[in-house]
């Protein structure tokens, strides 16, 4: 997978999501597998620089190359303007957001709502390539507004004439939000008539999964997101199952445990004591998801302030996981309903 001038090692992507592809988040992605991974995405209102939040979100000091940094918003020369400002700042590539459903970012004309004025996205794309002609630029979309108006293969081109240099795409209209199954038949159509590279988004949650979508769209690469949240062992799994055509044994109890230390030790060196065990709380949850007892875990730890009385808990809870068997098990559930729990 090629990216402007930079060569990922696979093709695994970590999808951008708000709130979680932070950076102790991409560099444990980027340590288990994955190939690149898309920062959460930064505000273009400069009027926000200086806040703490889009400060953190453009710190990418000891982050493995390439930094992959998405920017929001609507107006080109704020768009252009926060691409010098991510590059000079050590963003090696420039991912625009057009693909979030949210309703506050909507409700601005900014992320998926943007591809109903196509006019107004080429504007932005040029404008933002045109800012930064040392760093590639991406695209991240949707199939389209809504089931009426699927509009993938029409920005495809205007990104094409632009000068991105690839386009993922995720398989669900606006009006979709994350909500049934994602079609994979708009990515292919795109694939087809594609000279960018394509990556496929949406429902990957499994080595067979990323096989599938990978040989049904024909797509460059996949991009997973959800599904890697309190799993990012998931990308080795599907780096190994894709070169091998079987399955890595499942992670031990033991090495999970010392998986989420470590992350939860990241969390508090970059947010701060309190910040970083409120943090810390939803990634406590999704690594423990469907595992015994860790409903009731998971309610008590989230009273907890302060990462001390959090290590303790999580400690003694991986104890007693550890005790009943080395191997995690999990309850009633499958891999594509624990992603979507």
């Amino acid at each position: 997978m090629q990216i402007g001038p930079y060569r990922l090692k696979n093709n695994l992507i970590v999808a951008p999501m708000a709130g979680v592809t932070d950076r102790p988040f991409r560099q444990l992605c980027k340590q288990m597998g994955a190939g690149m991974a898309v920062s959460e995405m930064v505000t273009s209102n400069s009027l926000l620089y200086g806040s703490k939040k889009t400060q953190r979100r453009a710190n990418h000091a000891g982050e493995v190359e390439p930094v992959s940094v998405q920017i929001a918003g609507a107006d080109p020369a704020m768009m252009a303007e926060a691409a010098r400002y991510n590059a000079e700042r050590g963003a090696a590539i420039i991912d625009i957001n057009m693909g979030c459903p949210a309703k506050k970012i909507c409700n601005v004309m900014a992320g998926s709502a943007l591809l109903q004025d196509e006019p107004l996205v080429g504007r932005i794309l040029e404008a933002v390539v045109n800012a930064v002609p040392e760093t590639p630029v991406t695209l991240k979309i949707r199939t389209g507004w809504d089931q009426s108006h699927r509009n993938a293969l029409q920005i495809l081109h205007i990104a094409q004439e632009s000068g991105i240099q690839a386009l993922a795409i995720h398989g669900r209209t606006r009006a979709c939000g994350y909500s049934g199954d994602a079609e994979y038949e708009t990515i292919t159509a795109v694939k087809a008539e594609a000279h960018i590279p394509i990556i496929a988004n949406g429902d990957i949650t499994t080595p067979e999964k990323a096989r599938f979508v990978l040989a049904t769209t024909a797509a460059d690469a996949i991009m997973i997101g959800r599904a890697a949240q309190g799993r990012p062992w998931l990308f080795r799994e599907i780096s190994y199952f894709l070169e091998h055509g079987a399955h890595l044994p499942a992670p031990e109890v033991a090495e999970i445990h010392d998986v989420l230390l470590a992350h939860l030790d990241d969390l508090y060196c970059f947010y701060g004591d309190l910040a970083g065990s409120r943090m810390a709380r939803k990634h406590i949850a999704w690594y423990t998801r469907g595992l015994a007892d860790s409903a009731s875990f998971r309610h008590a730890m989230n009273q907890l302030e302060g990462p001390q009385l959090q290590l303790e808990a999580v400690n003694d809870f991986f104890w007693r996981t550890r005790e009943r068997s080395s191997r995690l098990i999990y309850l009633d559930t499958t891999p594509d309903q624990r992603a979507a729990a």
